[in-house]
């Protein structure tokens, strides 16, 4: 199996140092200071993202949408220091931290991630849909989370794709449902 790449993406130079040594040596660790920089270092190679939103000459926004545009499918975790709100509706991240994070919240979120990409599309989705509604939830009001028409669409697919998941793990034997329970990021 070869090593997992991963790309860490920040304006600031020491943090994207920094994120690349909480990774453990399993890892290549590619690091750029600015969107242009990330997605000049982008191949097909990158298995997981490590993504600021806010910098100065491509905003990680932009960088994700192109990323996604370009048919590039890593995992991309938006670690950020800009709070989510409902704008992240339309942003296609499987994880959202914000900022400060430590080595623990890094090392975890791109096991997780790497984890993630031996299941099946349904589950990716879920797994990441499922985290931006937990983001959303964390840090909007209920009220403007229910008066959202994205918000509302976005739990309806994930209420669908939760039936979905269950009934794709419910299908599996007992050993093979706890090795998948074990090795789903979050559990179920």
């Amino acid at each position: 199996m070869p090593t997992p790449t991963v790309l860490v993406v920040d304006d600031e130079p020491n943090v994207a140092e920094a994120y690349g040594l909480f990774l453990p040596d399993s890892y290549e660790t590619l690091t750029a200071t600015g969107g242009e920089a990330a997605l000049d270092a982008l191949t097909d190679d990158v298995d997981v993202v490590l993504l600021d939103r806010r910098m100065p000459d491509v905003t990680g926004d932009d960088v994700l949408e192109r990323i996604r545009e370009d048919g590039y499918d890593p995992r991309v975790a938006m670690v950020t220091g800009v709070d989510p709100d409902l704008d992240v509706l339309e942003l296609g991240f499987d994880d959202y931290l914000v900022k400060p994070v430590g080595r623990d919240d890094v090392r975890d979120t791109v096991d997780d991630l790497l984890q993630l990409q031996a299941y099946t599309d349904d589950v990716q989705e879920y797994f990441a849909l499922a985290k931006k509604r937990a983001t959303l939830e964390k840090s909007t009001p209920t009220r403007e989370l229910e008066a959202d028409d994205r918000y509302q669409d976005l739990c309806e697919r994930t209420d669908e794709l939760k039936t979905t998941v269950d009934a794709t793990f419910d299908g599996l034997d007992d050993e093979a449902q706890t090795g998948a329970f074990h090795q789903f990021p979050g559990g179920r």
